[in-house]
């Protein structure tokens, strides 16, 4: 009887490669939406003051963060509005889109029109959600993934040759071509999905007769565009 197969192993939330901004207009509020890459609480926290600063005049500035790798720290503040109608709502769009090391601020603007709460949750997660489909049109939204990084040693005169079998093998394979360092021999390096690594084993060989070996670095968690 075979082994049962290992779970595959959960996707990794994805972040941002900029920001964006996007404002929503909703009975005469005007609601400011800047969605930003932030990797610590501390460049989260230094987004929402330089906005406080430049926004001074608006009456609110809600928050909502999530950061880590694993979207280990997530925080929200509703900023005056009432409790639960501006920071969790936005916090739940960032969960639902699946983000991390990501920080969103929506400065209010108050128009003389009470929304209630429906129609702030309404107001303050829509208003994100629109950034961030402005984000996905504007190729700003990243995946990430834990590739493995590799090198492999080439004599000096076949290095272009291989240079360019590694190229064309990344873009069929999933995995990035790093820069190249060149001392006694050409050391070319890549990040590869952990499960093709026997393929590049495989490839080499059959490309070298043998004579090409990739040696297996550590792990490493990388951005790529989402599309």
């Amino acid at each position: 009887m075979s082994p049962p197969e290992s779970p595959a192993p959960a996707a990794l939330p994805g972040t941002l490669a900029g920001p964006v901004d996007h404002e929503l207009v909703v009975k005469k509020s005007r609601f400011l939406a800047h969605v930003a890459p932030a990797r610590t609480v501390e460049e989260a926290d230094a987004v929402v003051a330089r906005l406080r600063k430049e926004l001074w005049d608006a009456r609110h500035h809600c928050v909502a963060l999530v950061v880590g790798t694993h979207a280990d720290r997530q925080r929200s503040s509703d900023d005056g509005e009432p409790s639960g109608t501006a920071g969790v709502p936005m916090l739940e769009v960032l969960r639902r889109r699946g983000l991390t090391d990501v920080v969103a601020v929506v400065t209010r603007y108050f128009g003389g029109v009470l929304l209630g709460a429906g129609g702030l949750v309404r107001a303050y997660s829509g208003a994100v959600a629109e950034a961030l489909d402005h984000a996905a049109a504007e190729g700003l939204l990243l995946r990430r993934e834990i590739l493995t990084e590799v090198t492999v040693d080439v004599p000096h005169a076949d290095a272009g040759r291989v240079d360019h079998l590694l190229r064309d093998w990344a873009t069929t394979h999933g995995a990035v071509l790093e820069e190249p360092t060149y001392a006694a021999v050409a050391r070319l390096a890549l990040l590869v999905p952990p499960g093709a690594l026997p393929r590049l084993r495989d490839d080499l060989a059959a490309a070298s007769a043998g004579a090409l070996v990739p040696a297996p670095g550590a792990d490493r968690v990388v951005d790529l565009p989402a599309s």
